[in-house]
């Protein structure tokens, strides 16, 4: 498999945004991406997708959307919009609509910060999806770095500390949030989890202080959504865009908080007679799997099984755990940065029935 790293979720001047499409190709170009998907609200930019830069410094650009009900009041119940290519903004009031519109299409749909809570200080509204009879999603947006930020935000002196700190700010997704994946993984649900920056490039005003929040390279450079391909891409943009779209569909992905050390190489696999299975992929426990887990370097490390710790290790690069229960088997990783224990590599699961 061939690993590609990509940043989702991120807005420009189309609609809250302080960039361009080609500002944010550039800070992704800088920051090692191999791609980037823009998600403005509400508009699906069209004339844009393709690669940016020449040779092996360039970066694909992919357009996609995130779409709200604007008449709703709070707008909550938001949703990333992936390959649909077409505007899906039209079907917001309903947001079983939206998502069956959406498949009918051909596209993806990820819930977007699905724990988005209030943060008073500064009159920033409660922004978490409500909607949670609806089915047919492909998955849900598990770490929304400007979300974390946000819960941060409850004094002036805290604002001014991490607006000031970015490498302060990433410590995991909010608690309720992994819950909540949890529990949809447990009902039996395949929903893929995402990394996403929902970088806006703002400008904010404290007094007479003033602070870009946050460059779009510092986003990038920190959680992304690593992908892992049957094929390496090729600079054709309709193949690599079909590649991306793949994997996420089929959640061969994982998170990594690539900032205090890269996250690439790390994988997660089950080996039996039948061959290799990756993340997202469900097999038979009849198969009798063993589950790999390596590591880009010695870490903390956990396998959980339908959320209980099946094995832990305080600091190794590889695992190996044999299956004799079926259930939903996952990975987390943490590392030590800036004093804290940080989230470093969250796996999609491997489904054994």
């Amino acid at each position: 498999m061939h690993e590609a790293v990509i940043n989702l979720h991120m807005h420009t001047v189309y609609s809250d945004g302080t960039g361009t499409h080609a500002d944010l190709a550039a800070a992704a170009r800088l920051a090692g991406l191999d791609a980037i998907i823009v998600t403005d609200h509400n508009v699906r930019v069209e004339g844009v997708e393709g690669y940016f830069g020449e040779g092996n410094d360039r970066v694909l650009v992919l357009i996609g959307e995130e779409v709200h009900d604007q008449n709703r009041d709070p707008q909550k119940n938001h949703l990333l919009v992936f390959g649909a290519e077409k505007e899906m903004a039209t079907f917001t009031p309903d947001p079983q609509t939206l998502i069956d519109e959406i498949t009918e299409a051909g596209g993806l749909s990820f819930l977007a910060h699905p724990s988005d809570p209030e943060a008073p200080v500064f009159n920033e509204p409660d922004l978490s999806w409500e909607a949670w009879e609806v089915q047919g999603y492909t998955g849900i947006e598990l770490w929304n770095a400007m979300t974390e930020f946000k819960t941060m935000l409850t004094s002036y002196p805290r604002a001014i500390y991490y607006a000031f700190s970015f490498q302060q700010v990433g410590h995991g997704p909010l608690p309720q949030t992994l819950a909540r994946w949890e529990q949809l993984l447990k009902s039996g649900r395949p929903v893929v989890a995402v990394g996403g920056s929902d970088a806006h490039r703002l400008i904010r005003h404290l007094g007479p202080l003033s602070r870009l929040l946050f460059p779009y390279e510092d986003h990038f450079r920190a959680v992304n959504t690593h992908l892992l391909l049957p094929r390496p891409l090729s600079g054709v943009v309709q193949h690599d865009k079909a590649l991306i779209y793949q994997a996420l569909r089929a959640g061969h992905a994982f998170i990594g908080y690539d900032l205090p050390a890269p996250t690439s190489g790390f994988r997660f696999s089950a080996h039996c007679k039948g061959g290799v299975s990756w993340m997202g992929d469900t097999l038979s426990l009849n198969d009798r799997p063993t589950l790999q887990i390596k590591l880009p370097a010695s870490a903390e490390s956990r396998l959980l099984r339908d959320g209980e710790v099946a094995l832990s290790s305080p600091r190794r690069q590889q695992l190996i755990y044999q299956v004799t229960e079926p259930g939903v088997y996952r990975v987390e990783a943490y590392i030590q940065f800036k004093g804290r224990r940080r989230t470093w590599i969250i796996s999609n699961p491997i489904y054994v029935r």
